[in-house]
């Protein structure tokens, strides 16, 4: 059986691959993704006609979809965020439904940002979907798809809601989100980075470790369980900004933290400011999916893929 990536050339998504890499797999992005022995690279665009039909010539028995604009960028360019974090998921799911006799299991990369103010302090799974962002809109509406999509039995469909990914390697992104990395990464490898929001802010997170286990996971589960919603809000680490630098000051010593610059921006303030800050994800946890236990572990994670 074929194991389709859409978003290949990604952190997590190049991740997924090398967990799989005994098995047959396509990888597909808009920029070529690292080839592993016996896989097939397709670099596309995902809003080109012609991209659906490219990406399911093999018949993949499960697809993981993890390719879209980041938050920053969606906020900053509405329709190059629609086009992509909503029309391909649509064009891509019809695609599916016109083939005869088909229905492949696919786990589909949304985000804790489908969610919005005013929350509780911590987020039952049944909490109403109000986003306060363009991202946060097109994974919601990404979700409802995947849900009716499931319904029909066209697909048989998971939503992961993620947390915040971190550590993730490599240089920053346009993720409103990617200050929570560069706080902790640039300072452990003699680089300095800059924190645009109070050390008080708390957020929801993951390590890259953790996000794939929870695609390997979903990829498997019974899914007879979540009934008509597919959305499953994973498990995750609540923490402050706090909590991230004085493990980072346990890992790499005080002088870490002076590589650390405090230039606020009242922008990606904002943005975080209207994401939750824990989640019971009772669901998840029911199902069998592991969280991070702590900042700690998540830094010596980062420190041993990196070694």
């Amino acid at each position: 059986m074929t194991n389709l990536i859409i978003g290949a050339a990604g952190m997590i998504g190049g991740k997924i691959a090398k967990s799989l890499s005994n098995e047959t797999l396509v990888l597909a992005d808009a920029v070529p993704a690292e080839p592993l022995p016996g896989s097939t690279v397709l670099t596309l665009d995902l809003t080109a006609p012609d991209a659906a039909t490219r990406l399911l010539e093999t018949r993949p028995a499960t697809i993981y979809h993890l390719a879209a604009i980041v938050s920053g960028e969606a906020e900053a360019d509405f329709d190059k965020g629609y086009a992509v974090n909503l029309d391909s998921i649509r064009t891509l799911l019809e695609a599916i439904r016109h083939i005869p006799n088909y229905h492949p299991r696919l786990v589909y990369a949304s985000s804790a940002a489908v969610m919005g103010r005013p929350f509780p302090d911590v987020i039952p799974d049944d909490f109403h979907t109000v986003p306060l962002t363009s991202y946060g809109t097109q994974k919601a509406i990404a979700e409802l798809l995947i849900n009716d999509y499931s319904r029909r039995g066209f697909i048989d469909g998971v939503s992961l809601r993620l947390p915040t990914i971190c550590i993730r390697p490599g240089l920053p992104n346009r993720a409103a989100s990617s200050f929570f990395s560069n706080i902790l990464r640039e300072p452990l490898a003699g680089k300095t980075a800059n924190l645009p929001v109070p050390e008080t802010t708390r957020h929801w997170f993951a390590s890259p470790r953790a996000a794939v286990g929870f695609f390997r996971h979903a990829a498997q589960i019974d899914t007879a369980p979540l009934g008509a919603d597919r959305a499953v809000t994973v498990p995750g680490l609540s923490a402050t900004v706090a909590d991230q630098l004085a493990a980072l000051e346990r890992a790499a010593g005080p002088d870490a933290l002076t590589l650390i610059t405090r230039n606020p921006d009242p922008m990606v303030e904002k943005i975080v400011g209207g994401w939750a800050l824990a989640y019971q994800a009772t669901r998840a946890l029911a199902l069998g999916f592991v969280a991070d236990r702590s900042f700690d572990d998540i830094i010596a994670a980062h420190l041993a893929e990196t070694a």
